[in-house]
């Protein structure tokens, strides 16, 4: 009797402790219910799940210590004869069967309702790239619901880049976390969609897998080059909910982040209209940079900070670059060679590599600077200066 009661308090002791563990996981680390209403049925989804295998789980465990404890050796020192019950192996075949039959139908409904994005009313394109993500903003489509669709006079569209300054994650001594309540997971250019409107993604990349999470709007889709995916989102309420790319897409894997801020429908037609009116002061902008004639000081200091900021995570502030992925600068071909091949790499990007075109990122200004910048910097020093008019030249196909 006493083995008896030290195996059955061992038992209860080992049962509060998983109970408490599986108290304190719901509340850390379990699936986020999220805010739309498929992230919320997946949500529940998931839970009945859990509940589910929770029940097998004391069932199955259950019956294995009641063997262990009641048919010990020392209770029955005469095995028994009998090899196999039919009738028992017939039941716990059907039994889990059925529960999979069961848990089939909630879980092919959900997936068809998170499948359907047609009837939307505004069509987002989502591009991912190393290590960015390119939004454009269609002003029609066919699949949208015509009557009740969002009209946009033109394509709205830009490019989001991790915010947290490099220094932050660069330093590897954690200040960077313990600071910022949005480490790693802010951007300079938010995704902005309205409340209460079925938002369509078509979710695609240029070089490599991506693939765009938002936890709470249960939205993931791969991203993948020369392939277009499919998804959508009705956000309830406005807010900010932030992401991260979940495929392993490069060495700047970690910092290339979702962030979508939800407005009313008003706030979103601001926002369109000064989207719209950035875009005409840049144009009028780059019509005045190329008609300029910069000289070598002002070409390197905006050269610097542009490389700095959109160059330096792959080819090093020094210009040596990681080879073989990502060449070095620094007396290279390209920095030495002739300025038209120097311009179209840098402008057009180069297929089947990591070098991605940067002719919808950065300004003629900024091309010119940068490219300028990398012809002189770290004793190169080649003496060129390219001016923004060449830079829309080559892009007219006039030079």
């Amino acid at each position: 009797m006493a083995i008896r009661r030290k195996i059955f308090a061992s038992l209860t002791a080992l049962i509060s402790m998983l109970l408490s563990g599986v108290a304190q996981a719901t509340a850390e680390l379990n699936m986020r219910p999220g805010v739309t209403e498929t992230s919320l049925e997946a949500y529940d989804l998931h839970m009945m799940v859990i509940w589910v295998m929770t029940g097998i789980a004391v069932v199955v465990f259950g019956l294995m210590f009641y063997s262990i404890i009641f048919h010990r050796k020392s209770n029955n020192p005469k095995p028994a004869t009998w090899s196999h019950s039919t009738t028992v192996e017939f039941i716990w075949t059907i039994i889990p069967f059925i529960i999979l039959a069961v848990l089939t139908v909630p879980a092919v409904k959900l997936l068809i309702k998170m499948e359907d994005a047609s009837d939307s009313q505004l069509s987002i394109q989502v591009t991912g790239s190393q290590w960015k993500w390119h939004y454009k903003y269609l002003k029609t489509n066919p699949g949208e619901n015509q009557e009740n669709s969002i009209k946009l006079n033109s394509d709205i569209e830009f490019f989001s880049n991790l915010s947290t300054p490099r220094e932050q994650y660069e330093n590897n001594d954690g200040s960077g976390a313990a600071n910022n309540p949005n480490y790693l997971l802010e951007v300079d250019n938010e995704l902005v969609i309205p409340e209460n409107i079925k938002v369509r993604f078509l979710v695609t990349a240029d070089d490599v897998i991506h693939s765009w999470w938002v936890p709470e709007l249960a939205v993931k889709k791969d991203a993948i080059p020369g392939f277009i995916n499919e998804t959508w989102t009705k956000v309830p309420k406005k807010g900010t909910y932030r992401g991260q790319c979940t495929e392993l897409c490069g060495k700047d894997h970690g910092f290339m982040p979702v962030v979508v801020k939800v407005v009313s429908m008003s706030e979103f037609e601001a926002w369109v209209a000064q989207k719209d009116a950035e875009r005409v002061a840049a144009e009028k902008a780059a019509a005045e940079a190329a008609a300029q004639s910069w000289d070598m000081d002002k070409l390197m200091a905006l050269g610097q900070k542009t490389y700095d900021a959109k160059c330096a995570a792959c080819h090093k502030v020094d210009g040596t670059g990681t080879p073989p992925l990502f060449p070095a600068l620094k007396d290279s071909k390209i920095a030495l060679g002739p300025v038209k091949d120097h311009i179209d790499i840098v402008v057009n990007g180069k297929s089947g590599t990591a070098m991605a075109a940067y002719s919808a990122q950065l300004t003629d200004a900024e091309l010119a600077a940068v490219i300028t910048y990398e012809r002189n910097a770290w004793g190169n020093n080649k003496g060129d200066k390219v001016q923004p008019a060449e830079i829309q030249a080559f892009k007219a196909g006039k030079q």
